[in-house]
């Protein structure tokens, strides 16, 4: 069996990207996303382009500092059950 906190080390295992767009409702709405968002742009002059654009750049920082937070949360919250289970 593999160690799963050396295949995490050397990125072997990526939760961040395992995680996304498993399940047909999250690809689905990834494609009315993406199809929502060429429509929406097609309608910006070029200042609102901009605009748009540095609100992705915030929104996708804002989304990875989530992730990682979710994920420490999640990873801690399993240790904590772990040990639970462990010790009783």
């Amino acid at each position: 069996m593999k160690s799963m906190i050396k295949e995490l080390w050397h990125g072997n295992i990526i939760p961040q990207e395992d995680s996304r767009n498993n399940s047909s409702e999250m690809k689905e709405l990834m494609e009315y996303m993406a199809r929502h968002h060429e429509d929406l742009e097609k309608t910006f002059t070029d200042e609102q382009k901009e605009i748009f654009e540095k609100f992705h750049d915030c929104w996708d920082e804002y989304v990875s500092l989530a992730e990682a937070a979710i994920f420490e949360y999640a990873f801690k919250l399993g240790m904590q059950i772990a040990i639970e289970t462990l010790t009783e």
